[in-house]
């Protein structure tokens, strides 16, 4: 798959397979295309070349098998909802635009809400609640689809200690069930506890594979060009992990 902007490629020749129930960090510098991948894959933006498979399908015939959590900053969080109703959202491909929300539909929801610890904010509006507090709302949304596939862009951005532990609770519930997601992350210390699989992405694929095999200072170097303090952050995660020697 390529993307490009205004004829400048984004994304170029990007080729890779996703193994079900894998836990895959996506990490590269800023404008290495990662947030780009996710939006490609999911047609919010147009491609180049290429396609992208879900279960062998186009994602316009798997998109209810498919959770989507966007960047907090992409929102418009004056829109005047609640969070109840943003968490039912999720469900719109099942209810159709122009049906009621039904009492089993809110129950669901509330389930969702419950699983990210939300629920007594439940009938408050989107726009009173903190960053972090949002984030989760939004991670609820995809939650409640009950997607075999999440695709997750910065979940972890400026949220605080308990939110960013809740969070990767509930990524690794997800793994243990059996389905995937996919996670634009930028804290290089924490990917080699977060995830099992890494994308290394720099307008092109660096290395994908177990985390343990890919995420290595080489590979690092060939990502960031050698940016030290990143580097340096890095090396020390992996040591922690036993990986460097």
């Amino acid at each position: 798959m390529t993307v490009a902007y205004h004829r400048r490629p984004v994304l170029w020749d990007v080729d890779l397979d996703i193994p079900p129930g894998s836990l895959v960090g996506i990490v590269g510098p800023n404008g290495a295309g990662k947030s780009t991948l996710i939006k490609a894959a999911i047609d919010l933006i147009p491609k180049l070349s290429g396609r992208v498979r879900f279960h062998g399908e186009t994602y316009a015939r798997q998109r209810r098998l498919v959770g989507y959590v966007p960047q907090r900053e992409s929102v418009d969080w004056e829109f005047p909802v609640t969070v109840l109703e943003v968490v039912c959202m999720g469900l719109y491909d099942k209810l159709g635009w122009f049906r009621r929300v039904t009492r089993t539909t809110k129950e669901r929801g509330m389930a969702a809400l419950e699983q990210v610890g939300l629920s007594e904010f439940a009938h408050r509006q989107i726009a009173n609640l903190s960053g972090g507090q949002q984030q989760r709302t939004f991670l609820a949304r995809a939650l409640v689809q009950e997607a075999d596939l999440y695709l997750m862009d910065e979940p972890f951005a400026a949220v605080d200690a308990a939110t960013e532990q809740s969070i990767i609770e509930l990524l690794r519930k997800i793994k243990n069930s059996g389905r995937t997601a996919l996670v634009v992350h930028h804290d290089l210390q924490t990917v080699p506890d977060y995830f099992d699989h890494v994308l290394l992405l720099n307008t092109r694929v660096v290395a994908f594979g177990p985390t343990r095999e890919v995420f290595t200072p080489k590979n690092l170097q060939a990502t960031y060009g050698g940016k030290l303090t990143l580097l340096e952050q890095a090396s020390e995660a992996l040591s922690k992990h036993g990986s460097v020697s």
